[in-house]
């Protein structure tokens, strides 16, 4: 009846003889003249706890207000399937009818450090639309839940020294087309650990380097890539203030092919690539995922360009996990910023609550038990997993994330982010998700300039 109702009212202004039109969301928005264009609404779904700041003492009750819009006005009588209960944890979902004034619905509470989520959805006009809101119970006080190895330092020394046994063999190619009036942009290519193959060429590394043009000495950042399969083209502006910049891949692929090698790659060969040989962590894919940061670092810190002292790392997701273990692993590193760390405490889920991204102890979304909660995979984590590595931190750093975070919960984060007890600085913009928004950057890039001096 809707969609007869608008293609009545569409036809009807097209002739010119219709008195009013409806939109097609449905008949609780107001008519409007006949000389008026047809329109859609913008539908917004806000989720908002009922605290500025989101966050609660355990015990203290939460209430989410849940208030569904078009174009601003509320939109009346159409029905909300909202969750609410432990982030990223199975719960009920209920609907019922939306008020002109919205919805509150009671959050409850938790006893122990965690968050509290609440996700609302609705179906206007054929599309769905949501919302999320979270609430955070005494965050700073999440411990992890991932087990400590008794011998991760040993483990990762000799993986260290297995790296310096590989020669650096690095070499770049000039990308005509990407230079600026003020930094050179290199493809650049790098041996790391890995076995030798057929051709009798080894695992390499590669990435993007930009290098400023003005003679001097300058200080080096390593961007490390966040999770997936794809190109990349260099950190220019960091670069353009006066830093070296290196923007690597962690597949050991250039990192200057067709989009469509990648999207081959991330649906085949790669698919599920946090997942291979976890079972055993002397062959586990992010054992040479590591190691490879490294041998980036190894590259800037051998470049004549380099100050020889101010080495910083960055990164989101996936790029935040290789910050903090970069950061841990190499003691040539100064400072760090990461944006939502993956891979923080993954056994959270183990243990009733939300663990970290890449979530594989987590039950299917069927409902199964996870097949990955073996012993051997369980111990394989602890030696990556990024809990481990912040509690070894010994330089500043700067990290940045959102309560709604869906990809890493805020659970995870905080599991690792409260064993750092070097300096720290967490910059919360509550309502993203697994993204940001232009304030962050600005920031995280004002604070990485701040540190290393440049303009």
């Amino acid at each position: 009846m809707k969609l007869l109702r608008f293609l009545l009212c569409a036809g009807a202004l097209m002739l010119g003889s219709f008195q009013c039109v409806q939109a097609a969301v449905g008949g609780n928005i107001p008519l409007v003249p006949a000389h008026a264009q047809a329109r859609v609404a913008t539908v917004k779904v806000m989720v908002t706890p009922d605290r500025v700041g989101w966050t609660y003492a355990p015990g203290e009750p939460v209430r989410f207000k849940i208030a569904v819009t078009a174009d601003g006005q509320p939109l009346t009588g159409v029905p909300v399937s909202y969750k609410v209960g432990p982030e990223m944890l199975p719960v009920e979902e209920k609907t019922v009818e939306h008020p002109a004034g919205g919805l509150v619905i009671d959050g409850g509470t938790l006893d122990v450090p965690g968050f509290i989520r609440c996700v609302a959805t609705v179906q206007v006009g054929g599309r769905s639309y949501r919302g999320v809101g979270t609430a955070g119970f005494a965050p700073e006080k999440i411990q992890p839940t991932q087990r400590e190895p008794e011998d991760f330092d040993a483990f990762w020394a000799a993986a260290k020294a297995d790296l310096a046994n590989a020669p650096l063999e690095a070499t770049r190619t000039l990308i005509t087309e990407a230079c600026t009036d003020r930094i050179d942009v290199y493809h650049v290519s790098i041996r790391t650990v890995g076995p030798i193959d057929w051709r009798g060429v080894g695992a390499r590394v590669y990435g993007i380097l930009c290098v400023p043009k003005a003679p001097g000495k300058y200080p080096a950042i390593l961007n490390v890539p966040g999770a997936g399969v794809r190109p990349y083209t260099g950190l220019k502006e960091l670069a353009a203030r006066g830093a070296i910049t290196l923007q690597i891949g962690i597949h050991g692929i250039p990192v200057n092919l067709p989009q469509e090698v990648y999207d081959q790659l991330g649906r085949g060969a790669l698919s599920g690539y946090p997942l291979f040989n976890l079972d055993n962590p002397a062959t586990y894919y992010y054992r040479r995922v590591y190691l490879s940061c490294l041998r980036a670092n190894d590259y800037l810190v051998s470049l004549p360009e380099f100050d020889g002292e101010n080495l910083l790392v960055t990164g989101g997701s996936q790029g935040g996990q290789l910050s903090i273990v970069t950061a841990a692993l190499d003691p040539r590193v100064k400072a760090l910023a990461a944006f939502y760390p993956a891979y923080s405490d993954v056994t959270g889920y183990l243990h009733g609550r939300a663990g970290g991204w890449p979530h594989m102890m987590n039950r299917t979304p069927d409902g199964r038990p996870t097949t990955h909660a073996t012993e051997e995979k369980i111990a394989t984590t602890g030696y990556y997993d990024v809990v481990n590595f912040a509690r070894r931190l010994k330089v500043p750093g700067f990290y940045t994330w959102g309560y709604n975070d869906e990809t890493c919960p805020p659970t995870s984060m905080y599991a690792a982010y409260n064993l750092i007890t070097a300096p720290k600085e967490l910059l919360l913009a509550l309502e993203t998700g697994h993204g940001t928004i232009p304030e962050q950057t600005v920031i995280m890039h004002d604070w990485i300039a701040a540190r290393l001096g440049l303009e």
